[in-house]
């Protein structure tokens, strides 16, 4: 476990592991930082206030493993909290990294840890973090031919990422 070793992945990638399960996934729920003017390439086209409550990975778009922002860990704090996610059964359980001894209220019926975060923020160097911090994520892209919240933020971010513009800018 890299955070076992000193290296969090939230030092690196913005977001790290918090929970997993295998039976549903969830969808997101838009948090206020969707609204910075930051993020508005983001969400360009998509006035959902609730992103992903579909796709082929257990019906939803938040599912299998989660990670979320967690400034303790290293997660920049410029990084926006953009969604999280949202309808989890209580078999999405708080990964072991979390506690030592087995403590009770692991299931998202009851913690509120267990979540995935949209999260993006820029780096120093000009460049940017976009984590849709779910597996799942990828089996939302071709519900409904594509035309859809999933599929219109992947294209929105991957189109800005491929822009020869800093994010500084």
């Amino acid at each position: 476990m890299w955070r076992r070793i000193g290296r969090p992945p939230n030092l690196i990638c913005g977001v790290g592991f918090i929970a997993q399960g295998f039976d549903v996934s969830g969808f997101y729920r838009r948090a206020p930082d969707a609204a910075d003017p930051r993020a508005a390439f983001i969400f360009e086209g998509v006035e959902d206030e609730i992103i992903g409550d579909f796709g082929l990975i257990g019906g939803g778009t938040a599912g299998i493993e989660l990670d979320c922002l967690t400034t303790e860990l290293g997660s920049p704090p410029n990084m926006l909290r953009l969604a999280s996610s949202d309808g989890h059964s209580p078999m999405m359980l708080l990964v072991n990294e979390e506690f030592g001894v087995v403590p009770p209220n692991l299931g998202a019926d009851v913690n509120p840890r267990v979540k995935a975060d949209l999260a993006f923020g820029e780096t120093a160097s000009g460049g940017a973090l976009f984590c849709t911090s779910s597996i799942a994520w990828c089996g939302s892209l071709s519900h409904n031919g594509y035309d859809n919240n999933i599929s219109r933020i992947t294209w929105n971010v991957l189109s800005r990422f491929l822009k020869d513009q800093d994010f500084s800018t």
